[in-house]
C-alpha cells in the first residue's frame, strides 16, 4: 500500500524574539544548531553529553545547557516558552515523549529523520542573509533537495545579501519620493535588471544609490500612470524545463497574462502569483473570445498602462496569430516585445525521438496548419505536401486525419507511407501512435487520442530513437508503448 505524502505549508517564521529547544548531543544535534544559531533570541541544549562544537557554543554564552536525561514533567514547563523545539537523539522513547508533548501544547517539533512524530521538517537552505532559499522535497528525498541546493549555489552571487540589505536601506526615501506601488515596483525591476544591481553586489554602493536615483527621476518624469506594454511570449509545447530564460524573466514580471488551451498548467505556474490570469479559449471550434476582441483586450490593458503578458503554446509566430496581434498593437502604438519559444514541431519531434530531417530521407520539412474550412474541406495544396524526400508536420490537424491522409495518397504517397501521432508532446502523459497514411486514423480512433496532438508524415518516423519524454511517468511510458 503507497503512503499518502505528508502536506506542508513552505513558510518563513520570525524566531528572534523566541527561545529554540535542541534536545540532543551528538552530531546530528550539532546540524541542527548551526541551522537555529543565530536565528533565535537563545538556544537551549538539554542532553546528557555533549559534541564539542556544541560545548563551545555554551562556553562563549550563545546557548544554555542543560545536562542529563530529558524528564517529561521538567518538558512540559519549559515547551510553552520555545518557537520551536528539535529531537536530535537516538533514543525512540525519548523522541516520541518530546513529540507527543510538544503537538499537546501546539509547539512546531522536528523529530529527525522522523516526518509521523513531526510538525515540521527542515529545507535544505540557501543562506545569503538576508537573502535565503529553502528547498524541500517533502521529505521524499533529501539527497535530491541537497542536489538542487547545490545547483541554486551555483546560480546565486555571493553578495546577493549585501544587495538585497543595500535595496532595503532605500525603501524608506523611495517609497516618499514615489507614492505609487506600480512605478516603484518597475524602478527595482530596472535596477535588479540593469546595471545599478551590479554596482550594489559589487559592494559600490555609492554608485548603486547614483543610479537608482537616476532611475526614480526618470520615473517622476512620465505620468502617474505608467506606460503599458505587451509581451508576446512562447510557452513551448508544454514542458516548462524548456521555458526560455527570457519568457521566464517576463513571466515573473507581468501584471497580467492571456494565456489559452495550449497552455500547460505546469507552465502557467511559472507566472507571478498576483498577476492577474485571463482565459481567452483558443479550442478547437470554441473560442472563449474571438481573436478581435483578444487583440482589444491587449490594447485596453496596455493602454491604462500594465504589463500584459500573451502566452502562447509554442512560438507566437509559428500559427499561433502573434503576427497579427503584433500588428493591431503597433498600429495603436502599444511597445510590443517578442519572445519565441520552442514550437511544438521541433518539440513533440525531439521528445519522441523523431528526427525532421534526415541525411538518407528528408532533405526539408514543411509546417502546415490543419484545420478545416467551415465545410470541412482543408486548403491545402497536396502536390507539394505529397512528395518524397521532405517531411510534413501538421498542426491542428486530429480532426482532419481522415482526408490528410486520403489526399496525400490520392496525390501520389502510398499507403503504408509512415506517420507519427503524438499527443502533449514533451509532457509526462505524452503518447506516440505510429502507423501509416492507410492505418494512422484507425489506430488514433482506438488510442482515443484527444487534442492536442502534432502529425508527423514521412520517413522520418521510420528513425525514431528511444528517446523518452522529459519527465514521463510510468503510465505514459506504457500507454506510449501501446
Amino acid at each position: 500500500m503507497t503512503m499518502k505524502p505528508f502536506s506542508y505549508l513552505p513558510i518563513m517564521m520570525r524566531t528572534d524574539q523566541r527561545d529554540a529547544l535542541l534536545i540532543g548531543g551528538g552530531q546530528v544535534a550539532v546540524q541542527k544548531m548551526r541551522l537555529l544559531k543565530g536565528r533565535c533570541r537563545r538556544l537551549h541544549i538539554w542532553a546528557e553529553s555533549m559534541h564539542p562544537e556544541l560545548e563551545a557554543l555554551i562556553a562563549q554564552g550563545q546557548a544554555v545547557f542543560r545536562q542529563g536525561r530529558v524528564e517529561e514533567q521538567a518538558l512540559r514547563e519549559i515547551l510553552p516558552e520555545m518557537a520551536v523545539v528539535f529531537a536530535a537523539t537516538d533514543d525512540e522513547a525519548v523522541n516520541e515523549m518530546v513529540s507527543r508533548q510538544a503537538h499537546a501544547l501546539r509547539v512546531p517539533v522536528c523529530v529527525v529523520d522522523n516526518q509521523e512524530l513531526s510538525s515540521f521538517i527542515t529545507p535544505a537552505l540557501v543562506d545569503r542573509s538576508p537573502v535565503q532559499v529553502a528547498i524541500t522535497t517533502g521529505g521524499a528525498s533529501p539527497v535530491l533537495a541537497r542536489r538542487v541546493r547545490q545547483m541554486v549555489e551555483a546560480m546565486l552571487p555571493a553578495r546577493v545579501g549585501e544587495a538585497a540589505r543595500f535595496m532595503q536601506q532605500q525603501r524608506g526615501w523611495l517609497k516618499a519620493r514615489l507614492p505609487h506601488v506600480k512605478q516603484r515596483q518597475r524602478v527595482w525591476e530596472s535596477f535588479v535588471d540593469g546595471p545599478a544591481y551590479e554596482a550594489a553586489l559589487a559592494g559600490e554602493e555609492a554608485s548603486a544609490r547614483h543610479q537608482l536615483e537616476q532611475l526614480v527621476e526618470a520615473a517622476e518624469g512620465v505620468a502617474t500612470r505608467p506606460q503599458g506594454e505587451v509581451w508576446l511570449v512562447g510557452a513551448g509545447p508544454g514542458n516548462p524545463d524548456w521555458l526560455t530564460l527570457a519568457a521566464l524573466r517576463l513571466m515573473q514580471n507581468a501584471d497580467s497574462v492571456l494565456y489559452d488551451n495550449l497552455v500547460a498548467p505546469e507552465v502557467l505556474d511559472r507566472v507571478r502569483r498576483d498577476a492577474e490570469r485571463v482565459y481567452v479559449g483558443k479550442k478547437r471550434s470554441h473560442h472563449t473570445l474571438p481573436q478581435r476582441d483578444i487583440e482589444s483586450e491587449l490594447l485596453r490593458r496596455a493602454q491604462r498602462g500594465e504589463r500584459v503578458l500573451r502566452l502562447k503554446g509554442g512560438d507566437p509566430f509559428v500559427f499561433g496569430r502573434g503576427g497579427e496581434e503584433m500588428e493591431s498593437l503597433l498600429a495603436a502604438h502599444v511597445p510590443v516585445r517578442v519572445v519565441p519559444g520552442i514550437t511544438a514541431a521541433n518539440g513533440c519531434a525531439v521528445a519522441a525521438g523523431i528526427p525532421l530531417t534526415h541525411r538518407d530521407c528528408a532533405q526539408s520539412c514543411i509546417m502546415v496548419t490543419g484545420h478545416a474550412r467551415a465545410d470541412g474541406t482543408l486548403n491545402l495544396h497536396w502536390p507539394s505536401l505529397a512528395c518524397k524526400g521532405q517531411t510534413v508536420v501538421i498542426y491542428m490537424g486530429l480532426s482532419s486525419i481522415g482526408e490528410l491522409c486520403q489526399q496525400m495518397q490520392g496525390h501520389g504517397l502510398p499507403a503504408h507511407w509512415p506517420v507519427a501521432v503524438i499527443y502533449r508532446g514533451s509532457c509526462p502523459d505524452q503518447r506516440c501512435v505510429k502507423g501509416t497514411l492507410g492505418t494512422i486514423t484507425a489506430l488514433v480512433q482506438q488510442q482515443g487520442l484527444e487534442s492536442p496532438v502534432l502529425i508527423i508524415v514521412g520517413e522520418v518516423v521510420h528513425h525514431r530513437g528511444a528517446v523518452e519524454p522529459p519527465a514521463a511517468s510510468s503510465e505514459s511510458t506504457s500507454k506510449e508503448r501501446a
